[in-house]
C-alpha cells in the first residue's frame, strides 16, 4: 500500500499538468509537499489550495531551476518548514517544436538548462540531507523521446536522454544510503507542452500508440507515486515508460 505519512516531498514544475497531478497524489497519500514553480503562480496557488482544502499540507515557492542555487533554496525551504526531505520529483520542463536546422543556440541552451541542468541542481542539493537520514526517493521526469527521438524536438529529446543517463549514474552512487533514483518517461500526454506540436504530428503519433489515445497527467503521476513509495524499495536506476505502448511500435 502506498503511504507517505510523515514524509516531505519537493516537486519542481508543480504548476504544470503532470506536476499538479503528482502534487495532488502525494498529498492524498499523506505527504507534505513543497510545490516549486516558475511563472504560473496562479496554477501553483490553486494546487496548494486544493491540497489544503482536502486536509493536506503544501506550500508554493517560486523558483528558476536553471539557477545554480535553485536546488539549495528548495531544500532549505522544505527543511525550514518540515525539518526533512524524503522525496524529490523533478517535473520542471519546457518544450518547443521545429526542424533541427532551425533550433537556435538560445533555444538549445534554454531547453538544456531547464530540463537537464535543473535536474542536476535539485538532485545535488537534496543528496546531502537524504544521505544523512539514509533514505530518499528521487524521480526524474524524462520523456519517451529520450529513447525514441522525435521529429522537431531534438533539444527536448537530448535533454531527456541526459536525464536518463544522470538517473542511472546517480542511482549507483546513492544506493549505499538506501536512496533510489528512477526516471519516468511519459509519451504523448494531454498537457500544455503538447500544444507546441502541430495537430498533424499529434494525429500521426496517436496512430503509433498501441492504446490509440493520448495519456492523462494522472496516469503519469500514478507511476511516479509508485516509484516514490516504500513499496518500490528494490527498484533503482530504471526508466519507467508511460507511453500507451509507443515503444512497442
Amino acid at each position: 500500500m502506498i503511504d507517505f505519512s510523515g514524509q516531505v516531498a519537493i516537486v519542481t514544475g508543480g504548476s504544470g499538468g503532470i506536476g499538479q497531478a503528482i502534487v495532488r497524489g502525494l498529498a492524498r497519500y499523506g505527504a507534505r509537499v513543497l510545490v516549486g514553480y516558475y511563472h504560473n503562480e496562479h496554477a501553483a496557488i490553486d494546487t496548494v489550495a486544493a491540497v489544503q482544502n482536502s486536509g493536506g499540507d503544501a506550500q508554493a515557492l517560486a523558483i528558476d531551476v536553471r539557477e545554480v542555487d535553485s536546488g539549495n533554496a528548495l531544500v532549505a525551504a522544505a527543511i525550514e518548514r518540515w525539518g526533512r526531505v524524503d522525496i524529490l520529483i523533478n517535473s520542471a520542463g519546457i518544450a518547443n517544436y521545429g526542424p533541427f536546422g532551425e533550433i537556435s543556440s538560445e533555444r538549445w541552451r534554454q531547453t538544456i538548462q531547464t530540463n537537464l541542468s535543473g535536474v542536476y541542481h535539485t538532485c545535488r542539493a537534496v543528496l546531502r540531507p537524504m544521505i544523512q537520514q539514509r533514505y530518499g526517493r528521487i524521480i526524474n521526469i524524462a520523456a519517451l523521446y529520450g529513447i525514441s527521438g522525435f521529429p522537431g524536438q531534438a533539444d527536448f529529446a537530448a535533454a531527456a536522454g541526459g536525464i536518463i543517463g544522470l538517473t542511472r549514474s546517480l542511482a549507483r552512487e546513492a544506493a549505499p544510503w538506501q536512496i533510489t533514483v528512477n526516471a519516468v518517461a511519459p509519451g504523448m500526454i494531454e498537457t500544455e507542452l503538447i500544444n507546441v506540436i502541430p495537430p498533424s504530428i499529434q494525429q500521426w503519433s496517436t496512430g503509433i500508440i498501441a492504446l490509440r489515445r493520448l495519456g492523462k497527467p494522472e496516469e503519469v503521476a500514478a507511476a511516479v507515486l509508485f516509484l516514490a513509495s516504500p513499496v518500490a524499495s528494490y527498484i533503482t536506476g530504471q526508466t519507467l515508460m508511460v507511453d500507451g505502448g509507443w515503444t512497442m511500435a
